[in-house]
């Protein structure tokens, strides 16, 4: 459990640091935080300490799982003008008028693969190699 807790706040750090919905002096954002970013941060949290917590074996496509979910979760939650991958590609205003209304469907979709990697973590927890395929 203090590994999950561990891994927990480097999780909250991590994210939410960089997009500064923890306020901090080294980053800012251009875009004020959205009340909805905070549930997101905190459900992505809850969820990343909960897959940690469950003591299932260890497979690569169970990381995989979690990797993609915490990573559409940092997307999800950035500014949307901040985001430099963003700005190459569509513009401040394509950021603005196309990206940033995608944001709270790409934070369903993150905690969505989220839950469903805890909830492969925890079917699969009894499994060894040889009794699960899956």
């Amino acid at each position: 459990m203090l590994k999950a807790g561990a891994i927990a706040l480097g999780t909250l750090l991590l994210i939410g640091l960089p997009t500064d919905i923890i306020p901090n002096p080294i980053f800012s954002r251009e875009v004020p935080v959205r009340p909805w970013e905070y549930p997101v941060l905190a459900a992505t949290v809850a969820l990343t300490f909960a897959w940690f917590a469950v003591q299932a074996p260890r497979r690569p496509k169970d990381d995989g799982r979690l990797a993609g979910g915490l990573t559409l979760a940092l997307f999800a939650v950035a500014c949307p003008v901040c985001n430099k991958i963003v700005l190459l590609l569509i513009g401040a205003s394509g950021a603005m008028g196309f990206w940033a209304p995608l944001q709270p469907y790409l934070a369903g979709v993150s905690l969505a693969a989220l839950a469903l990697a805890l909830y492969l973590r925890v079917r699969n927890r009894d499994c060894t190699d040889e009794t699960c395929a899956a």
